[in-house]
């Protein structure tokens, strides 16, 4: 079969054509082999992926098999793909219809293979401020659904911090589907600093919808303003919540295709 894979800010997905894939395949497995860093391809999800007309379907799995709704890089590598090979100019319109929507993509820029994307991603749902009850401390947490399950812990920003504390919230039994967290720091008013953990995968560079919920979290409770630069390890996306939801921007690169013995 082919495999495409791609990234945006190093959080990188294996990009698979739903008609390359034999009716019976177990699609939990194939995942976790394909992702695999050191005996597959390598990446933090599997998009499963049939074309519309105006973009296209996807599926995500994430690199231990388990299922997500959504992801926001993911939605901008398959715009990616879709855009390239249908060579759409600048300005163009990309629809990726996922399982918490579809989300509409503005072409922004085209830079070699790095193509800019503004992704429209709905509003964030049911945001509250908690305290969550860990083994060793209480912590204060905002909690919301931007098209999948977030969690936002502001303060402190440690790599101790994010598998002692963000590893355990990301399988908390008050999360019963499992949660991506973040830990954000609001370094100035237009400006969030996040590390992340991401469901199903563990600690990765980048995350769209984790950038979301981080600007949500620190625009609700943390004094930033409505449009936020949120850095992560592996790059900064920009995030503007306006009255008609969130919007999304950043880039994504087609690395390679190959071809994967099935």
């Amino acid at each position: 079969m082919r495999i495409v894979k791609a990234h945006a800010y190093g959080n990188d997905f294996l990009l698979v054509n739903a008609g390359d894939l034999p009716r019976d395949v177990d699609r939990a497995a194939l995942t976790r082999d394909l992702c695999e860093r050191h005996r597959g391809i390598g990446a933090d999800g599997v998009i499963v992926h049939r074309p519309t007309e105006s973009g296209a379907v996807m599926d995500l799995l994430n690199a231990d098999g388990s299922y997500s709704e959504v992801s926001g890089n993911g939605v901008r590598c398959l715009a990616a793909l879709v855009a390239g090979e249908r060579e759409l100019p600048v300005g163009a319109i990309v629809i990726i219809e996922t399982d918490a929507g579809a989300k509409v993509l503005e072409l922004l820029d085209v830079h070699g293979r790095r193509l800019t994307f503004r992704a429209a991603m709905g509003q964030p749902e049911d945001v509250a401020r908690r305290v969550i009850a860990l083994e060793s401390e209480r912590v204060e947490a905002i909690t919301m659904r931007v098209g999948n399950p977030q969690c936002v812990v502001l303060g402190d920003l440690s790599n101790e911090r994010l598998h002692n504390v963000a590893g355990r919230l990301a399988v908390h039994p008050s999360f019963p589907a499992g949660t991506n967290v973040e830990l954000a720091a609001v370094e100035a008013a237009d400006r969030v600093r996040i590390l992340i953990w991401e469901r199903g995968v563990g600690p990765t560079e980048a995350s769209g919808t984790g950038a979301c919920a981080a600007a949500v979290a620190a625009i609700a409770y943390g004094g930033a303003v409505r449009d936020v630069q949120v850095v992560s390890p592996g790059g900064t996306q920009r995030v503007e919540w306006r009255d008609d939801g969130l919007y999304l921007t950043g880039s994504a690169e087609v690395l390679f295709d190959c071809s994967w013995p099935y």
